[in-house]
């Protein structure tokens, strides 16, 4: 399933390095794009749990993150 994110607090290439880097710890998530210009992150998952932990493991790098319907 592919789910669409709004990050906020992301400014710099190193803003991004580090949530790419906390999702590719995250299993279950098959691929992510994420877009610095915008603040979008567009990432498909196995199952919807994933979807949870992307959003708590980006929050606790000091990052505001909603799902975007």
């Amino acid at each position: 399933m592919e789910v669409k994110f709004k990050i906020d607090g992301m400014k710099c290439d190193g803003c991004k390095r580090r949530v790419e880097n906390c999702l590719s710890t995250i299993k279950g998530v098959e691929s992510y794009q994420v877009f610095l210009e915008t603040g979008m992150l567009l990432a498909k998952v196995k199952k919807e749990k994933q979807v949870v932990e992307i959003m708590s493991k980006i929050n606790a790098l000091d990052f505001l993150i909603q799902k975007v319907e």
